[in-house]
C-alpha cells in the first residue's frame, strides 16, 4: 500500500500598487531590468491574444465571487490569469481544455499561451518617476522530486522563473523564500511561508508583481473633508471624500457617471463607475461585459469637472474554487484531473484550492494594492455638460488598468469605504 502524499503546489500572485507616501523602503532596489531573455522568441505584440480574455475573465469572475461582510468586492484577474497559465503548462486533456476555456483561450497550445505572456510581461514593464512596474517570478522545488523536462523549461523561458531547489526540512528554507518575496514587493509582502513547511510539500512557485504610481493630478488634502456616504441597505455614514477639479476624461448615460484618474503620465489609470440614484451596483454589474467595456472606453471624453471620492481602504480575501468550477474548470479539481505534464514522478494530481487576497489604499497622492493568488495542486495515490460634477457618495465599481495594453489589473466594488 503506498503511502499517502499530499503535492502541494502554489501559485502565487503578489500585485502590490505603492503610492509615494510612507513606502519607507527604496523602491530603486526592485530589480527592474527587461524579465524575458533576448534568446526567447515571441512576438512584441502577442500580448493581445490575451488581453480581452483577461478582461473577460475578470467581469465573469466579479459576477461569481461572494462579497464580504460589508458588501465590497476587490479582485485582480491578471493575478489569477498568469497563474493559471503556469498551471496550463503541465496540464492535459480535458483538464487543458477546461482551464483554456475557463481563460478564453479555446485552441491556444501552452507555447502559444507562453509566448503571449512573455510578450505580456516584457509590455507591462515600467519605470519613471511617477509609475513603477516590475514582474518576477520564482519556483522552489523540494529536492527529492523533479519537474518534467518541458514543463521547467517554459515556466524559466517564457515567465523568467527563478528555479531553486531547497530542503523542506531546513528551516532556513523558509527564510529564503521569504526574503525573495520581501525584495521582490519592496517589503510590502513581507511573509508567504512559514516553518515548519509541509513535509509533503513538492513546489512553491511565486510570482510578484511590485506597482509605484502617483496620481498625475494629485488630490489636496485641504479639500478633504467627512461627507455623507449611502449605504445599500439605505442607511447612511460619515466617509472623508477627497475633492479634484480638474479636465479628465469622462463618461455620463442613463446608467452611471464614469470617470478615469491618470497616474504618471497616463500609461495606467484607475476608472471609477457612479450608477446613477435611481440605479444600483446589482443594476451595473448586469452591465458589465466585455463588450461593453469595450465600448464605454471608446466613450470617455475630456472635459473639466470636480470629483469627490471617498479615501478607502480594504482587504478582501475568497476562495475561488467554486467559482471557476461555475465557469467550466471543473475537471482540474475532480479526481480524474490531468496535469501529467507537470512531474515526473507520475502521481495524479488536482487542484485543490485557489484563494485570492486582496488590498488595497486609496489617499490623496495615489493607490497601495496588492493581491495575492494561490492554486494548490494536491496527490495521494489511491446626461452631458461641458463640465461635470461627481459625487461617488453611494456604492461604486472601479478598475485599475494599463492604459497601454488595456489589462485590467483589478477590479472592486465598494458598498461600504
Amino acid at each position: 500500500m503506498f503511502k499517502k502524499r499530499i503535492l502541494s503546489i502554489l501559485m502565487i500572485s503578489l500585485l502590490a500598487f505603492v503610492t509615494g507616501c510612507g513606502s519607507g523602503a527604496n523602491p530603486k532596489t526592485i530589480n527592474s531590468t527587461t524579465p524575458i531573455s533576448n534568446d526567447v522568441k515571441f512576438g512584441k505584440d502577442d500580448y493581445k491574444k490575451i488581453i480581452t480574455a483577461n478582461n473577460e475573465l475578470g467581469f465573469e469572475l466579479l459576477h461569481e465571487v461572494e462579497e464580504d461582510a460589508n458588501n465590497n468586492i476587490f479582485i485582480s484577474p491578471a493575478s489569477l490569469f498568469m497563474a493559471l497559465s503556469m498551471v496550463y503548462n503541465g496540464a492535459d486533456g480535458k483538464t487543458k481544455e477546461e482551464i483554456a476555456k475557463t481563460l478564453h483561450i479555446e485552441g491556444m497550445e501552452a507555447d502559444e499561451l507562453n509566448q503571449a505572456n512573455a510578450s505580456w510581461l516584457t509590455k507591462l514593464m515600467k519605470e519613471n518617476d511617477e509609475i513603477q512596474l516590475n514582474i518576477a517570478n520564482s519556483i522552489w522545488l523540494n529536492e527529492l522530486f523533479h519537474f518534467q523536462d518541458d514543463f521547467a523549461k517554459y515556466n524559466k523561458d517564457y515567465f523568467n522563473a527563478e528555479i531553486q531547489e531547497i530542503d523542506i526540512n531546513d528551516s532556513d528554507s523558509v527564510k529564503q523564500i521569504n526574503d525573495w518575496v520581501k525584495k521582490s514587493t519592496n517589503q510590502k509582502i513581507v511573509e508567504i511561508v512559514q516553518a515548519p513547511l509541509d513535509s509533503d510539500l513538492v513546489t512553491l512557485l511565486v510570482n510578484a508583481i511590485y506597482f509605484k504610481g502617483d496620481w498625475s493630478h494629485e488630490f489636496d488634502k485641504d479639500l478633504t473633508k467627512d461627507q455623507t456616504f449611502h449605504l445599500q441597505d439605505g442607511s447612511i455614514k460619515v466617509a472623508p471624500l477627497m475633492s479634484l477639479n480638474e479636465r479628465l476624461s469622462y463618461l455620463e448615460n442613463e446608467h452611471f457617471q464614469a470617470v478615469q484618474l491618470p497616474y504618471g503620465d497616463g500609461e495606467m489609470s484607475m476608472k471609477v463607475f457612479l450608477p446613477k440614484e435611481n440605479s444600483g451596483l446589482e443594476e451595473f454589474k448586469k452591465l458589465l461585459t466585455n463588450e461593453n467595456w469595450m465600448t464605454w472606453n471608446k466613450e470617455f471624453n475630456a472635459r473639466q469637472g470636480t470629483v469627490l471620492l471617498p479615501k478607502f481602504q480594504l482587504e478582501y480575501e475568497t476562495l475561488l474554487n467554486d467559482a471557476l468550477m461555475k465557469l467550466g474548470m471543473g475537471n482540474a479539481f475532480a479526481d480524474t484531473a490531468d496535469f501529467s505534464k507537470m512531474i515526473k514522478e507520475g502521481d495524479p494530481l488536482k487542484i485543490s484550492k485557489v484563494k485570492q487576497k486582496t488590498f488595497i489604499d486609496v489617499n490623496e497622492e495615489g493607490t497601495e494594492a496588492a493581491a495575492v493568488t494561490s492554486i494548490e495542486v494536491v496527490t495521494e495515490s489511491a446626461s452631458i455638460d461641458d463640465s461635470f460634477f461627481m459625487e461617488v457618495n453611494r456604492p461604486f465599481f472601479f478598475t485599475i488598468t494599463d492604459d497601454e495594453t488595456d489589462t485590467i489589473l483589478f477590479m472592486g466594488s465598494i458598498s461600504n469605504p
